[in-house]
């Protein structure tokens, strides 16, 4: 069985999204952020023959949707991000995940495609059981997926400059220090910007997320038309 790590930050108004922010004000980028992270949890939920873990940092008792998040964090198991660096958390979070899970695989995602449904997240841990290592990048030049056989080899990640238009080509050029030659699975959006977050919205309606993104174009409409 594999493991699905997802890194997340509790969305806290102020704290999350704040790139959304105009349009958004910051409750709305938070209710978006949470939105985002819901849809993420029941897509993990839903990917068969797998252990959900989320490795965190923030108070969900200050979230947007609190108890919506609470509810649906029911049975993962968490562990609590650590580190000084974005590099660090995520090398420390597989590391973390490793030790509570020995020789399991594992696929981390984060919170920011809520357009990965248990589909893609199949083919994924699909291409992992055959290659020793997966990456996922993204439009922007980051990555949204990182599936290694052995957790072990993401201590490659912390000399990584993350957030950045070339941590994918940085990541992988780290993966290949290490002797991995990962698969490649498709490109996606990160949702990072309103114009990426009304795309991503486009494509998911009647989602939590497409619904949340809405909400501020609704309130923009009617704002202007007083």
């Amino acid at each position: 069985m594999n493991v699905l790590l997802l890194v997340a930050k509790a969305p806290v108004a102020g704290q999350a999204k704040t790139r959304l922010c105009p349009p958004a004000d910051p409750i709305q980028a938070a209710r978006i952020a949470a939105a985002s992270l819901l849809d993420t949890l029941a897509a993990a939920r839903a990917t068969a023959s797998t252990i959900p873990v989320l490795a965190h940092t923030g108070r969900f008792a200050d979230a947007e949707y609190s108890a919506e998040l609470t509810a649906a964090l029911a049975g993962w198991h968490l562990l609590a991000q650590r580190g000084d660096t974005f590099a660090d958390r995520l090398a420390n979070a597989h590391a973390d995940t490793a030790a509570a899970f020995p020789g399991r695989p594992v696929l981390q995602i984060g919170m920011d495609t809520p357009q990965i449904g248990p589909a893609v997240l199949t083919t994924a841990l699909d291409r992992l059981a055959e290659h020793q290592a997966v990456f996922g990048p993204a439009l922007d030049g980051g990555w949204w997926a990182l599936g290694l056989r052995d957790p072990r080899y993401a201590s490659a990640l912390r000399d990584v400059p993350m957030s950045t238009d070339d941590t994918g080509r940085r990541t992988l050029a780290a993966l290949h220090g290490r002797g991995l030659q990962p698969a490649i699975l498709p490109v996606q959006r990160d949702v990072d910007d309103w114009s990426t977050a009304l795309a991503v919205a486009a494509d998911l309606p009647g989602t939590r997320f497409a619904d949340a993104v809405t909400a501020v174009d609704r309130h923009l409409l009617i704002g202007h038309a007083r």
